[in-house]
């Protein structure tokens, strides 16, 4: 590991001032970092709501990351909006975004680049423990823990204290191979507060469980002009900045953050890495760990191999043992092989995740899924600027060009559809990132035009002339005659130029969303009740039916009327009699909670509907009067809790960094 070194981003990197310019990368990428699962289970500032651009799932979540400057003894840190934020130097819940500097391996030409979002470039080096497994493999996992598993020889190292003074006092969890991949099993901080929380995997933890989070290669955004890797993701959380009574003067190496980065971090992302630096024991060492992880970045392994070429007369004694080393990799190498002859990647991945490999593997995509289901919002998160084109309304010549008579010359002229002429100038001007072209509708679209769509996929090339640029892509999206009565079926040669992905809205995402578009109260502590059993209703093409569209028109109309009978002309007479009936009854009100005109008996005898009724007239309070009625709601139970802050909230960010400041100060942190 000789040559690199962990620090951490500058506030003139960040956001570009006096003190600094701003990493070009960061100005593709933005400021916003999401979280690991293992940095929510070390202890991070999370907040639900807050995502990353390229990605809105609960992998997409961000959090709360700290820089090396310094404002008048505090840290200047980047909030879960990438915006600028301020804490003492003492606290523990500021996520990592480490930054590596190796101008060694950053000058190898063997780096393996991939295009990332936003003309963005990314690497994978080295390894660390990310996101939790599937709760059906924890299950398989712990059962195995129970019998003897496999350790690898690894471990990792994070903070076991919540003492001010104390600062690091270690934690150390091996690493334990599991059906050809790598997990630790580690302990929900016990610090944290007795709320549960939500992992990536769509499970809830509390303090005392144990969850298993795998190992896995660590992605590093590439900025060339400085030479310098950014993790992409928060890495780990619970590490104190400094001991409490220090006074933080902007040394950044004098920080306990610092050296946790050097002695700690450097350590567990690397071990697979030789330093010929190290005695002869540490380098044997070195050698037998690194062997047990064969998904190393290949710019590590052409490292080590030009280190072992470019090793000193005085160190002999390590080359002598090179050969020893070749032997137990041979044979460690072959038992790999064996269970993983491919050498590829089992991870489970999402709609979103095979959209994006199809899109950067050239891939044509299709995208199934009724109207109400966000497709073309997918694909604006992948390509935010791509070219739609909607196939039911086009003709064959706004689709596919036309020619015209040239009366000066006598000839016919072949004119490009201005689609295509729109794509070539995005390609043109941004060569190194992918333009996709998006073919709505396509299920809609008359026969004719669906065939010329399949030349276009067929052939790449528009009207057999003109070619698609190099960088274009193509995406297609359609309902199925299943869902939608004026979907024509999809001709067999073009669905077999597709890959197919096949989308549904979940509850869950739903809610997320829902909590940041300003959707009514009512309506989103209705579906949170109803477990997303009304979220759908079967579409008969006769009566109204319900679906995500359909709750977003139904959120304007009972903001307008504040009458829920209307909604019957969207979602239908049997679900708004259900809707009608939750919004009718027994809660206790803002005024009863800030007059404490209730008793615990009163919040007894509440059911489960009532509580949830009860939190839409609670998040119409001031900021003022917010932490009594917050401890309210959480008395109610911690669902109720965590649907109020959402509801509260609701994509204010001011409302959203009085909410945090509520949870510091009462040692809670925030998250579900």
């Amino acid at each position: 590991m000789n040559n690199q070194e962990l620090t951490l981003l500058t506030e003139g990197q960040i956001w570009g001032n006096n003190f600094g310019s701003q990493l070009k990368v960061l100005k593709k990428y933005g400021t916003k970092a999401a979280v690991t699962d293992l940095c929510i289970l070390t202890g991070c500032d999370i907040y639900y709501h807050d995502h990353v651009d390229e990605d809105e799932s609960l992998t997409g979540r961000t959090g709360y990351y700290c820089t090396k400057s310094n404002y008048n003894n505090n840290v200047i840190g980047v909030g879960a909006n990438g915006l600028i934020r301020y804490d003492f130097a003492c606290v523990r819940n500021i996520s990592i975004r480490p930054v590596l500097q190796n101008s060694l391996l950053f000058s190898q030409s063997t780096w393996i680049k991939v295009a990332g979002y936003n003309g963005t470039e990314e690497i994978e080096y080295g390894e660390y423990p990310q996101n939790a497994a599937h709760e059906t493999l924890q299950k398989e996992l712990e059962l195995a823990y129970k019998k003897g598993m496999i350790k690898t020889g690894k471990y990792y190292t994070f903070n076991s204290s919540d003492s001010f003074s104390n600062g690091l006092i270690p934690i150390i969890y091996d690493e334990y191979e599991f059906h050809g991949k790598k997990y630790i099993r580690i302990e929900v901080n016990p610090d944290f507060s007795t709320d549960s929380f939500l992992l990536s995997n769509g499970f809830e933890y509390t303090n005392g469980d144990y969850v298993w989070v795998e190992v896995s290669p660590v992605k590093w955004l590439v900025d060339d002009e400085t030479q310098l890797l950014i993790s992409k993701k928060c890495l780990v959380s619970g590490i104190f900045y400094l001991r409490a009574s220090v006074y933080y003067d902007g040394c950044f190496d004098n920080t306990e953050m610092k050296k946790f980065l050097d002695i700690n971090l450097l350590h567990d992302l690397f071990q697979n890495t030789v330093s010929l630096n190290t005695s002869n024991a540490n380098v044997q060492k070195h050698l037998r760990n690194s062997i047990r992880n064969q998904k190393l970045n290949k710019a590590v392994k052409d490292y080590q191999k030009k280190s072992m070429q470019d090793i000193k007369p005085e160190d002999t004694q390590v080359v002598e043992n090179k050969s020893e080393y070749e032997e137990i990799e041979t044979a460690e190498l072959q038992a790999e092989k064996r269970k993983n002859p491919y050498n590829l990647d089992f991870g489970e991945v999402s709609e979103e995740d095979i959209i994006k490999g199809a899109v950067e593997s050239g891939v044509a995509v299709f995208l199934h899924g009724p109207s109400s289901e966000g497709k073309s919002a997918r694909v604006k998160q992948i390509d935010p600027t791509c070219e739609i084109i909607y196939l039911r309304n086009v003709t064959p010549e706004s689709l596919n060009g036309k020619s015209v008579y040239n009366q000066q010359t006598g000839e016919m002229i072949d004119v490009q559809p201005t689609w295509l002429k729109k794509l070539q100038e995005k390609c043109k001007n941004e060569p190194d990132r992918y333009h996709i072209v998006f073919f709505d509708e396509i299920t809609n679209a008359l026969p004719s035009i669906q065939g010329i769509a399949f030349n276009i996929v067929l052939d790449r090339e528009v009207n057999g002339i003109w070619k698609l640029p190099e960088n274009a892509r193509i995406v297609a999206a359609g309902n199925d005659m299943k869902d939608s009565l004026a979907a024509n079926q999809l001709a067999e040669p073009l669905f077999n130029r597709f890959a197919h992905v096949y989308i549904k809205t979940t509850t869950q995402s739903w809610l997320n969303w829902a909590s940041e578009n300003n959707i009514h109260p009512a309506i989103y502590t209705f579906i949170a009740y109803k477990k997303g059993t009304v979220l759908r209703s079967e579409y008969d093409g006769e009566k109204p039916n319900a679906d995500p569209r359909k709750w977003e028109m139904a959120s304007k109309m009972l903001y307008s009327t504040r009458n829920p009978e209307m909604l019957r002309a969207l979602v239908g007479e049997d679900i708004t009699r259900e809707f009608v009936a939750f919004c009718n009854q027994e809660v206790i009100t803002l005024d009863d909670v800030l007059n404490g005109n209730y008793n615990y008996r009163d919040i007894d005898y509440l059911n489960t509907a009532e509580r949830y009724a009860t939190i839409i007239g609670l998040t119409q309070v001031d900021e003022e009067n917010l932490e009594k009625v917050r401890d309210f709601a959480i008395n109610l139970g911690k669902e109720f809790g965590a649907i109020f802050d959402s509801l509260w909230v609701h994509g204010d960010e001011s409302r959203l960094e009085k909410l945090a400041e509520i949870k510091l100060a009462s040692g809670g942190l925030s998250r579900k």
